[in-house]
């Protein structure tokens, strides 16, 4: 697809001098900027590059757009609120709207799950639930009970206790030691291996992983 007149006109600066102010993150910056690629919009499950090509977005942006991109009532539905309210602190005011969400919540999820506390991304949540986990110990007189247990290869974010509890090595190599956590191992084979579930050494059913963990 070429790109119109008008698109020509309108096409964003892409030299290295304006593109070297934006740090980016899991990125190769200065390859990147030596040969950038600028998404300009997407709808449905496309992106349009700024040269007009259309890209398939596999990932829902980033685990982020998984009813897809500029649906009406999704915009329809932003822009009524944005111009009712745009922001409403939760830090000692509340807003009608979160508690509706809130118990709408507690009605999908299984019996005992029943307080909703909102973050804004997956690595705040991560980091939010060490916390809360090391506080309910606290709270329960067990405050030696402290350890993190994690999974060799599992992501949780890229915070610093999610890299932590994480099991991905170079997510953490260039920040030195992070929160004292353990890693079980993961239960995919090593590369080149073909067994049939867990083999005989490895105990019925990967019991052995169970038993590692009680003995954290």
């Amino acid at each position: 697809m070429n790109m119109t007149d008008a698109q020509a006109l309108n096409r964003p600066r892409t030299d290295a001098a304006w593109l070297d102010a934006h740090w980016m993150p899991y990125t190769g910056n200065r390859d990147f900027k030596s040969h950038p690629r600028m998404m300009a919009s997407a709808s449905g499950c496309y992106y349009t590059d700024i040269d007009g090509k259309k890209i398939f977005d596999g990932l829902s942006g980033l685990w982020t757009c998984g009813l897809g991109h500029g649906r009406p009532e999704i915009v329809e539905a932003a822009s009524r609120q944005l111009a009712s309210m745009d922001y409403s602190p939760a830090f000692q005011f509340g807003h009608p709207l979160s508690f509706a969400l809130a118990n709408k919540l507690k009605e999908l999820t299984p019996e005992g799950l029943d307080y909703v506390f909102f973050t804004g991304s997956g690595s705040e949540s991560a980091d939010t639930s060490l916390k809360m986990a090391r506080a309910y110990w606290r709270l329960r007189g067990q405050a030696s009970k402290s350890l993190l247990i994690g999974r060799e290869k599992g992501y949780h974010g890229v915070n610093f206790g999610g890299i932590s509890v994480g099991g991905i090595g170079a997510n953490r190599k260039m920040f030195g030691q992070g929160i004292a956590a353990d890693h079980l191992p993961h239960t995919q084979p090593p590369a080149g291996v073909f067994h049939r579930g867990m083999g005989p050494a490895e105990g019925p059913h990967g019991v052995v992983l169970a038993e590692d963990l009680l003995k954290l």
